[in-house]
């Protein structure tokens, strides 16, 4: 079924390196159309509905069980009880969702996450399932159908993932194969109505991303989405219920990492469900490139007057203390921090390139990240956003520490600016690649999908991966 792209404005693609050296590589193409991992096999659904060896999630007499361990994250509770609503988009019944496993059932959907979901373990040590493909793995899911696997079970359809947002990768790859397209909601993409459906007998897997993070930035938000979000949700900024339903996308589409809207809205300060909502659906959140230590622009902007001046050469103390709030209000969740520093509104710092003083501005956060999170900075994913002038910093010598990640970025007309050396390859930290699908600025704006050619956005992303991003 074809994916349609959302038609709110200025979305744009982030992507991030392999930060973890025993990921395998492939080729990528990411943005909101795709996502890509050094793939096994998809999920298949059965023609042959009578084949007793396939496992029937819905027929005329029998519908299944969907399981999963309270122990386990709440975001596998979530995308288990989503997967029940699409059976039941797609068949007009509901299956029943339980936290315990039936005593007596002929068929269940097993879901959940290794060392969190008691009744899989069982099924590891008694050799039931293999998952040596996936144990210790990054975001990887295992999806199995097992005969027997329990005393009053005939079969269940075992999904089984390497930490929680895998297991929620496996239950999406089943409503996907079903007929429920990951933009059924935010686009309307219509789902195919069948009675009855079946899975084929295997075993099923995508393997390990080939993209430590992968998501999306919503930029300049205003007029359409915030206008959107106003008349749906009666707010005038981007609540929990909005995200989470941003957050689903994510999701279904297998991705991870959301810069939140920044204009006209604070996504940690405006509603302090947000950040809940997206911590316990898995989804990481960052802020974008000129809002250092998981602050947001606007929370600054409201407060000017008595903030004072973004200067960090006459207001350092202000701006220490609100760059600390910032790390200890993130604390608990997988934030990335942003670090550095640009100028008051994604303007430029200062007109000349002062190297020591924004070498000076990442010492002083690090040692805040240190203070608040008593542990050494490189414990906390952190990056630095090589965009518009910033780039000039590192083109005179500015360097980073190795744990943090280096963001490149396009020309804003989707040409790749810059991309590493050999020599700069082998920074520890990696490194990731911001790309407009769209853009509001000078100079001009391009903000309609039909001035984003895929040919090109292929080519340079394609060019991205090649050279290590």
């Amino acid at each position: 079924m074809e994916q349609t792209p959302n038609n709110t404005n200025n979305m744009k693609t982030f992507i991030n390196s392999d930060r973890f050296e025993k990921m395998k590589k492939a080729t990528l193409f990411l943005s909101l159309f795709c996502f890509v991992t050094t793939g096994y096999s998809q999920v298949t659904l059965s023609d042959k509905q009578q084949d007793k060896k396939s496992f029937p999630i819905v027929t005329s007499a029998a519908k299944a069980v969907v399981c999963y361990d309270k122990a386990d994250a709440e975001v596998v509770r979530r995308t288990a009880g989503l997967l029940v609503e699409d059976v039941n988009r797609v068949t007009n019944k509901k299956l029943k969702l339980v936290s315990d496993l039936p005593s007596k059932q002929e068929y269940i959907i097993l879901a959940g996450t290794l060392g969190k979901n008691k009744a899989i373990d069982r099924l590891v040590a008694n050799k039931k399932i293999d998952v040596s493909r996936i144990r210790d793995g990054w975001e990887q899911y295992a999806i199995d159908l097992i005969d027997n696997p329990f005393p009053g079970i005939k079969k269940a359809l075992v999904v089984a993932g390497s930490d929680r947002r895998g297991t929620a990768y496996g239950l999406f790859s089943i409503s996907e194969t079903i007929g429920v397209s990951p933009w059924y909601w935010w686009a309307d993409v219509p789902v195919m109505k069948q009675p009855n459906v079946y899975i084929k007998p295997g075993q099923y897997s995508d393997g390990e991303p080939a993209v430590t993070y992968r998501g999306i930035f919503l930029n300049d938000e205003a007029p359409c989405l915030t206008q959107w979000v106003k008349h749906t949700y009666s707010t005038n900024y981007g609540d929990h219920r909005f995200y989470a339903r941003v957050c689903e996308l994510i999701l279904r589409l297998k991705g991870n990492f959301l810069w939140p809207a920044m204009w006209n809205w604070a996504f940690y300060a405006d509603d302090l469900q947000n950040s809940k909502t997206a911590s316990e659906m898995g989804v990481i959140i960052g802020t974008s490139h000129h809002e250092p230590m998981a602050r947001n622009h606007q929370e600054w902007s409201r407060k000017r007057k008595e903030y004072g001046a973004w200067d960090y050469t006459t207001n350092k103390k202000v701006i220490d203390q609100f760059f600390r709030e910032g790390i200890e209000r993130m604390q608990g969740t997988e934030d990335i921090v942003t670090i550095g520093m640009r100028g008051d509104g994604d303007a430029a710092m200062s007109e000349n390139t002062n190297v020591k003083l924004l070498e000076n501005v990442v010492k002083n956060q690090r040692k805040i990240i240190e203070e608040v999170t008593k542990r050494p900075a490189k414990e906390t994913p952190q990056v630095w956003a090589l965009y518009k002038e910033v780039l000039d910093y590192y083109d005179k010598g500015m360097r980073v520490p190795d744990d943090v990640i280096m963001l490149l970025c396009d020309d804003n007309w989707g040409n790749v600016c810059r991309l590493p050396n050999a020599k700069e390859r082998k920074h520890p930290g990696g490194w990731g690649m911001y790309y407009h699908v769209d853009y509001v600025g000078a100079p001009r704006n391009s903000k309609w999908l039909n001035v984003t050619p895929i040919q090109n956005m292929w080519e340079q992303l394609q060019l991205t991966y090649d050279y290590g991003v």
